[in-house]
C-alpha cells in the first residue's frame, strides 16, 4: 500500500522557520516528480513547489527565496525548508507523488498524496 505521511508542521513565529518531511512507502518514488501544495483556510489547494526525478525545481513565486524542496532518494524522502515565515504561509501543507519525472505545478499530475500537515504562522 502507497502512503505519503507529512510531518514537521507547528507553531511558528512570523519570520521563523520549519523543516517538513515527507516520508513514502510503499514503493520507490525515485523516478516521479514530488511535490508540495497547500491549502489555507478559505483557499483553493496551490502549489508550493516540485523537485523533477533529476533534481530540477520549481517554486511559487509566493515562496521563491524562502523555500527549498529536496529529495533523498535513498530514504524514499521529500523535505521542504521554509525560512521567513510569513502568516501567509499558514495552511495545510501536502506531499504528493507525480505520475510524471518532471516538474510540474498541475496537481492532477499526482496520483498519491499524503494527509497533510498543519503549518500556523502567528504575527
Amino acid at each position: 500500500q502507497v502512503q505519503l505521511v507529512e510531518s514537521g508542521g507547528g507553531l511558528v513565529q512570523a519570520g521563523g522557520s520549519l523543516r517538513l518531511s515527507c516520508a513514502a512507502s510503499g514503493r520507490t518514488f525515485s523516478n516521479s516528480a514530488m511535490g508540495w501544495f497547500r491549502q489555507g483556510p478559505g483557499k483553493e489547494r496551490e502549489f508550493v513547489a516540485t523537485i523533477s526525478r533529476g533534481f530540477s525545481t520549481r517554486y511559487a513565486d509566493s515562496v521563491k527565496g524562502r523555500f527549498t524542496i529536496s529529495r533523498d532518494n535513498a530514504k524514499n524522502m521529500v523535505y521542504l525548508q521554509m525560512n521567513s515565515l510569513k502568516p501567509e504561509d499558514t495552511a495545510i501543507y501536502y506531499c504528493a507523488a507525480g505520475r510524471v519525472s518532471y516538474t510540474t505545478v498541475t496537481d492532477g499530475n499526482y496520483d498519491y498524496w499524503g494527509q497533510g500537515t498543519q503549518v500556523t504562522v502567528s504575527s
